[in-house]
Order: C-alpha cells, then sequence, then structure tokens
C-alpha cells in the first residue's frame, strides 16, 4: 500500500460518541496501529479480525484506529477484506462491518523475518501517525501486534520488529498464541525467541479461557461473597473438578495434535490456568493498574506448591479410529485424545484436598466446567433416618450456556420429608441477556481490550509457564519414551470403560445419580395430567442417554427422572433396573424401559 492510497483512510470518520467504560482513558485518545502478523492465516480470520471488529462497533477502539496484516501471501488490501467479509458478515451492522473493513490494509513480505518489508509497513503506519497529528492534533500513537504465527517464527518476527517497526513515542505490545512449548526446554527456547528483543511488559501470552466470563468471575465470587471464600479449603472441599469434553475428533488436525496430545493441548495451559484462579489466596488489590501482578504472584505460588504429576496419578486414553486421520502419520501413537490426571497443592488452605483435571476428544457431549464438591453435611444420615444425603456442589459452566449454581438440598415437595437435591442457580442467557438480546463479549476481545489497557492479569508471565511445565514435563517424557499404551474408548462415549472407577478411586467424588440438572428446572414426581407422556416424549428421554439403544444405570436414571419417575435411594433405583432388565445384561432397550414406565 503507497502513501497516497493510505490518504484516503477517514481518519476522523468514526467518533466516540457512547460513553465506555474505557472512554476516559489515556490510550484511547491516541494514535493506534493493529497489525496481525499471520493475517492471512484461519486464526486471523476466524478470531483475531472478528474480535477486533467486536471492539471497533462497541467503541472500544480509539476512534482513528487502523488496522494492518502481514503475512506471505501475495495478496492486495481488497483481496484481503474479500478474504475476510465472510467472517465478518452478521457479526456487526452492515455499516459498521464496511467501515472497519475500509480500515484493514495489507503488507506482504517473503519472510515474517523480512526486514524490507517491514520497513516499507513502517513507513505506512508512521504515515498514518503523521496525519494524525496534523489533522486531529494527536501526538502520540500506539502499536499493538498480534501473533497469529506458529512459534518456530516468533524470533525472526520478533527481530524484525524490534529492529523496524517498533513506535517511536507510545507503547508496542505484543499478543502471542499458544503452544508455549511441548515440555519445559522447548519452553524455554520460546521465551529465549521473544524475550532477548522484549521485555516482559511488553508480552501478553494469551490463553483464551483466562477470558471467559465464569473465569474472569472466579475472584469476584471468591472474594465478594463471604460465605464462599470461609467454605474455600481444605476443611470443608471434598474435591475440585476441572473438564473439558469435546464431541469431535481431530477432524484434520491430526498431524498437529498428534504432535501434542490432550494433557498439552488442554490440561497443562488452560484447565491449570483455570485452576490458579480457583485455588489461590487473594492478593491484595484485585483491580487496577497495579492488580496484574499482584494476581499473577497468588497463581505462581499455587504452582509452585504442586509437586509434579507422576504416573500413578494419570489415566489415558484413546478414542477408537484416532489414527484413521489422515493427517497422523504414525499409525502406531499413542497419543492420549483423553486424560484423568490427580494433582495437589500443598499448602495450609488445600493440602490433602484432590484436584482432578478431566479432558477429552470425541466424548458424548461439548463441556468445559469447574466443579467443587463439598463435604457431607455432619451426620446427616442419622438425622435424617438413614437416607444417604447428597453433598453439596459448587458448579460454573464456561461452556455450552454459561450459568452458575450451587446444589443444594431441599425437602422434597409434598408430604415427605426427604431431602432432594437441587439448585440456586444463575444462568447468563436468562437471567441478563434474554431481554436485550446481546451476550457476553467473546474471549479474544476481552483479552485484547485488556493488553490496550495494560492490564496484564490474564495472561501468562514466563515464570508461570516455567513452574506448569516443571509440574508436567516428567510425567509426559515418561509417556512418550516408555510408549505407555492408553485405553480405547468408542466416539461418542463417556470415556474408556475404567475411566469412572480411576476418577472415584482418586478424587472421593460422590455422584447422586438421581439428580439430573435440566435448564435449571428441579426435576420432580409430576401431577398426573403432566405424568401421561406420549411415547414420543418417553423416547425422546431415553434416546437423551442412550448408546447403541440401550441405557445403563446411570442413563435409566436420567431417563426415568425426565419421565416422571423418581427414586429416594440408589439402592431403589438398582432394584428398579435389575427388575427391568430382563435380559440381565447391564443394559435396558428402550423396550424394556417402556414396560418399567408401564409397571410404575
Amino acid at each position: 500500500m503507497t502513501k497516497e492510497r493510505l490518504t484516503s483512510v477517514k481518519v476522523d470518520s468514526k467518533t466516540v460518541e457512547k460513553v465506555t467504560h474505557v472512554s476516559g482513558e489515556q490510550w484511547i485518545k491516541e494514535g493506534l496501529a493493529v497489525v496481525v502478523v499471520g493475517a492471512s492465516g484461519d486464526l486471523a480470520k476466524k478470531k483475531t479480525y472478528p474480535s477486533l471488529l467486536s471492539l471497533f462497533s462497541g467503541n472500544l477502539l480509539p476512534s482513528n484506529v487502523v488496522i494492518y496484516g502481514y503475512a506471505r501471501s501475495k495478496i492486495s488490501n481488497a483481496q484481503l477484506r474479500d478474504k475476510l467479509r465472510p467472517y465478518l458478515d452478521g457479526k456487526a451492522k452492515s455499516d459498521a462491518v464496511e467501515d472497519f473493513l475500509s480500515r484493514c490494509y495489507y503488507q506482504a513480505g517473503s519472510s515474517y523475518g523480512d526486514l524490507k518489508s517491514w520497513s516499507a509497513l513502517n513507513d505506512q503506519i508512521t504515515h498514518y501517525e503523521d496525519q494524525l497529528k496534523v489533522t486531529k492534533g494527536i501526538d502520540k500513537s500506539n502499536r499493538l501486534f498480534y501473533f497469529a504465527i506458529p512459534p518456530n517464527v516468533f524470533a525472526e518476527t520478533g527481530a524484525a520488529i524490534k529492529s523496524a517497526c517498533m513506535s517511536p513515542n507510545g507503547f508496542s505490545r505484543m499478543i502471542v498464541e499458544k503452544p508455549f512449548g511441548k515440555d519445559l526446554e522447548s519452553c524455554k527456547d520460546i521465551l529465549h525467541r521473544l524475550g532477548q528483543y522484549f521485555d516482559e511488559k511488553s508480552l501478553y501470552r494469551i490463553d483464551h479461557y483466562l477470558g471467559k466470563e465464569l473465569v474472569q468471575n472466579l475472584m469476584v465470587c471468591r472474594f465478594s461473597n463471604l460465605w464462599m471464600e470461609q467454605m474455600f479449603n481444605r476443611n470443608f472441599v471434598q474435591c475440585i473438578m476441572l473438564t473439558f469434553k469435546e464431541p469431535f475428533g481431530t477432524e484434520g488436525r491430526g498431524g498437529y495434535f498428534d504432535q501434542y496430545g490432550i494433557i498439552r493441548d488442554i490440561i497443562q495451559n488452560h484447565l491449570l490456568q483455570v485452576m490458579c484462579l480457583l485455588c489461590m489466596e487473594c492478593p491484595n488489590k484485585l483491580d487496577g493498574p497495579d492488580s496484574g501482578e499482584k494476581i499473577r504472584n497468588e497463581k505462581v505460588r499455587v504452582l509452585e506448591a504442586m509437586p509434579a504429576v507422576t504416573i500413578d496419578e494419570v489415566f489415558l486414553g484413546q478414542y477408537e479410529g484416532y489414527t484413521d486421520d489422515e493427517t497422523i502419520t504414525n499409525k502406531e501413537s499413542n497419543c492420549p485424545t483423553f486424560a484423568i490426571i490427580r494433582c495437589f497443592v500443598n499448602n495450609p488452605r488445600w493440602a490433602g484436598v484432590p484436584i482432578i483435571f478431566k479432558a477429552g476428544k470425541a466424548l458424548n457431549e461439548r463441556k468445559a466446567e469447574m466443579r467443587v464438591q463439598f463435604k457431607p453435611a455432619p451426620a446427616a444420615e442419622t438425622l435424617f433416618g438413614g437416607i444417604e444425603v447428597p453433598r453439596n456442589e459448587l458448579v460454573m459452566k464456561l461452556q455450552p450456556g454459561e450459568s452458575l449454581y450451587l446444589k443444594s438440598n431441599i425437602k422434597t415437595p409434598g408430604f415427605s420429608s426427604t431431602p432432594i437435591q437441587s439448585e440456586l442457580e444463575v444462568k447468563y442467557d436468562t437471567r441478563y441477556f434474554a431481554k436485550s438480546g446481546s451476550s457476553n463479549p467473546d474471549a479474544y476481545s476481552r483479552l485484547i481490550l485488556d493488553v490496550l489497557r495494560g492490564r496484564s492479569a490474564n495472561f501468562v508471565r514466563s515464570d508461570e509457564l516455567i513452574r506448569a511445565w516443571e509440574i508436567f514435563t516428567p510425567v509426559l517424557h515418561q509417556i512418550d519414551e516408555e510408549n505407555i499404551r492408553p485405553h480405547s474408548y468408542k466416539v461418542g462415549s463417556r470415556g474408556p470403560d475404567k475411566a469412572d472407577e480411576f476418577f472415584v478411586e482418586k478424587s472421593g467424588y460422590l455422584r447422586n445419580d438421581a439428580y439430573i440438572w435440566e435448564d435449571g428446572n428441579i426435576c420432580r414426581k409430576p401431577t398426573p395430567e403432566e405424568q401421561d407422556s406420549s411415547d414420543d416424549e418417553v423416547k425422546a428421554a431415553f434416546d437423551k442417554f442412550a448408546s447403541n439403544d440401550n441405557i445403563d444405570l446411570n442413563g435409566f436414571l436420567g431417563a426415568a427422572v425426565i419421565c416422571g419417575e423418581g427414586f429416594k435411594t440408589i439402592s431403589e433405583a438398582q432394584a428398579a433396573f435389575d427388575s427391568a432388565d430382563k435380559d440381565a445384561d447391564g443394559h435396558i432397550c428402550l423396550k424394556e424401559f417402556i414396560e418399567f414406565l408401564d409397571t410404575v
């Protein structure tokens, strides 16, 4: 793009009319050039540019912002805009999309370290900044570089930016995407590649899980609610579980995934980062300019209290057909697509409390959540005539459907005094967004805004990364070097057959199988009118839990509750299941389930 073409940009075409929570901050009154490195790649098109559009349309970027793409593809400004448009249409009003695209430009380079191309891009940005000074009186401009590129080109990119494209009078900040290595040594290498050019205050290592609403809610929930903070310790908590489940496999990304596996891809970064926020001590400041480092200090202290993971605390799985992915060259791969790992935080607050990480691909549902199960209420079974009283749980669902609920016990409606489990619940979609039609901002938009504001709390510091890899590297090397084989499991299942047994043994978790969370509604025995379910409704309830046209005990409980049949105890449910299981094979077909409903 030439300087002459750049003069056509209307640097004052968009004014901030809407007052936002950043309107009074100095940076939004200054110039801003965003450089998306790797602009022609999938990450940039699917995440980076849409997130920038979200901020732009929400008046959360400087009114004179321009966005430059840099990559090796030989395309024009117009071609870049045409490539981006399908990913932006519908995400804002059409005039906002077109205004945003008019600010998007492109610079091609022969490589990511091509100094000549970076110098040409610097000339264009400098001309834009000079134009701002003349037309708007803005004499300070900032630059934000988003690295949507693989780690192997970090060093040459960083060297070129440092040499040819830094802001002369404002901040220059780098957003860096994972992976941050495969083990401790590779992590240190990546840290060095950029650390030799930029100090820690200029580097923002992004983990999008830290931008999710419920994760950002953790500190507010913990430290602004008296009851919650009082109960978050070894005296009240039985176990902590962090779960990630996907219903699909690698789907053409097997070549990449096979180099990392589920532990490196999900547990060692996303879930571990969330766990640190869940378990850390309260910093002496949670908001404001100085809070970021204080929060990150407390996260590091949690990691320092964790011993390295050993193989006896690990359960591995791999779904059937994993190596059928044509991008996987090693057809004997032992790469885990499922893992359960138990850890401990050996400090006075959490000593002895099992912390369970569970993650898997090609499972039966899409889910990411944090779950805290509390210890049983003292003498509850004696007080209620020997009935097994469910334990309280705090559940924070990250996806799908952001929600927070506390599973607590209430009296069974009607004449019975038996405790049953219900929930105190906040569901974001219905509580906050049902009338407005709006929604929470996406994680990337939040985090990009945090970088512009200079807020570091939601980004991973170098010492955090190093300590996280120290915890996981020994067991990862052992799995690779000893070729430890994962347990096989069927696509669409809960995971390997022995996974639940391992989980219960390691966590001490007690599942209340009589409880079903159904969009926040308590599952109860219905009135006679409600009880007359149609065949379609019964089949829908059955299919909700069926695998291979059969349901096991857990599925039987869930389907029965949906159809209006509850059980006071697990033993009562087991007896009903055994009675319905005519051929005693441990499973019930639809016909057997209907026959059971007809007899009750």
